[in-house]
């Protein structure tokens, strides 16, 4: 049963002092912006490598895009049925220390003059592997460390430490690409991960809940969050919508820096700048968003974000070369990144609050599995698309799909949601917040 509370009862002054003094959670939060950090650094210097250095066509970049999405397809379900049976905090440690080895590659055969294609498919499939259960793990820990009351703010800050991070990982890839070049630019990544393990063997979850005492089948664990999303209102259009915008964000994503650095010739540096704007966006809309939410309801937040994403995206269909279309784009990547930011952490929270503990893992899996399990298909739809047509032709299919989605949102109940969904078994008391 969910029921809706009142406003006042999703944030309080002692929540928001709980969350400074929670040791746990920064934690996590900073082992989680250090691999942020690698991970944006990673995204500067990988098209750099691949179509700069090593000059890969765009069937090669789609198919590079499909390597590294297609685990979540094969993986997320399984991944979600796994972290529900195993220490969360566990998980978190080896896939770092997993996604570390795996990564160092990369700067190892740049040392060694064997770089290729091939090399780069290799390590994305592998790193896209791992990523699927550090994430499964990482998302569905969040209700573990803190009470359900303070889920919004814990999101928000979740997703203003990231948009941060991605800021400064994408300055620092661009700065450290310039002068080491892209493929030693890598080892800073691999060092990313090796802070985010240490960090993560610092978290303790003082909220988990008890380990199934029967083992069944993993299907059976599967098909239970399969019939979980299925079945609950609130979460089904949710889920459905992150899909649609998975599958149109794929196809714009694919090419989104082949047509940066080859037809707009924004050059490294450009890439950079726009993507350090967007992520400052990211920041601000994530720290907005427990205001905005409070100020119009989770629903019109919701329904206005997933609007602005493929609004945003126009501008990337008509620009050309020069310094008035790079700052465009920035104030476009900018805007889009906080609209998302907003709309992400509040339907993560709306989800989370909904979901009984046991399901946490298996109900974000089966939500990735539809959003970025539809990415790899994505990708080669693209690359038969551009090479049938053109890569702008692609960008505009993605835009409408990303609109289309949108439209499906508004129409559904979401739109309507006034205040945040609270399980009516874990809506905390006042004695439960006087303890927090």
């Amino acid at each position: 049963m969910v029921t809706l509370p009142a406003r006042s009862a999703v944030t309080t002054p002692a929540a928001v002092a709980s969350l400074r003094g929670h040791r746990s959670f920064i934690a996590y939060l900073t082992g989680e912006s250090a691999s942020l950090i690698g991970t944006a650094v990673h995204g500067i210097a990988l098209p750099t490598l691949a179509i700069l250095h090593l000059h890969a066509t765009p069937g090669q970049i789609a198919l590079l895009a499909f390597l590294s999405q297609i685990p979540t397809f094969a993986l997320a379900l399984p991944a979600g049925a796994v972290v529900d049976r195993c220490s969360k905090k566990t998980v978190l440690v080896v896939s770092d220390l997993a996604a570390a080895a795996v990564v160092a590659v990369i700067p190892a055969t740049t040392a060694l003059g064997t770089l290729s294609m091939p090399v780069l498919y290799a390590v994305a499939l592998a790193l896209g592997s791992v990523t699927v259960l550090h994430q499964a793990a990482a998302i569905s820990i969040v209700p573990q460390l803190v009470e359900p009351g303070l889920l919004q703010q814990a999101n928000s800050r979740i997703g203003a430490a990231f948009g941060a991070a991605d800021t400064a990982g994408t300055y620092l890839g661009t700065a450290v690409v310039a002068v080491v070049g892209a493929g030693r630019a890598f080892a800073l990544d691999v060092v990313s991960y090796l802070v985010s393990a240490c960090c993560a063997t610092r978290i303790r979850t003082a909220h988990a809940p008890p380990s199934p005492k029967v083992r069944r089948r993993m299907a059976a664990d599967i098909w239970e969050g399969l019939l979980y999303v299925a079945r609950t209102p609130l979460v089904r259009p949710l889920v459905l919508c992150l899909a649609g915008t998975g599958f149109g964000s794929a196809l714009t994503s694919t090419f989104w820096a082949f047509h940066l650095l080859t037809t707009v010739r924004t050059g490294t540096t450009g890439l950079g700048v726009i993507m350090g704007v967007s992520g400052a966006g990211c920041l601000a809309g994530a720290l907005a968003a427990p205001r905005i939410v409070r100020r119009f309801g989770p629903g019109p937040v919701l329904v206005a974000g997933f609007a602005m994403y493929p609004l945003m995206s126009v501008p990337l269909l008509f620009a050309g070369p020069g310094p008035l279309w790079l700052l465009v784009l920035a104030l476009a990547g900018g805007l889009q990144l906080a609209a998302a930011a907003c709309a992400g952490t509040t339907q993560r929270s709306v989800r989370q609050q909904i979901c009984p503990p046991s399901l946490q893992a298996r109900a974000q899996q089966t939500s990735t599995w539809l959003v970025s399990g539809s990415r790899p298909f994505a990708a080669l739809a693209a690359g038969a698309l551009a090479s049938a047509t053109n890569v702008r032709t692609v960008l505009l299919a993605g835009v409408l799909v990303l609109a289309a989605t949108a439209l499906a949102l508004w129409r559904s109940p979401v739109a309507r949601l006034t205040t945040m969904p609270v399980p009516a078994s874990t809506a905390p008391t006042d004695a439960h917040r006087s303890r927090s």
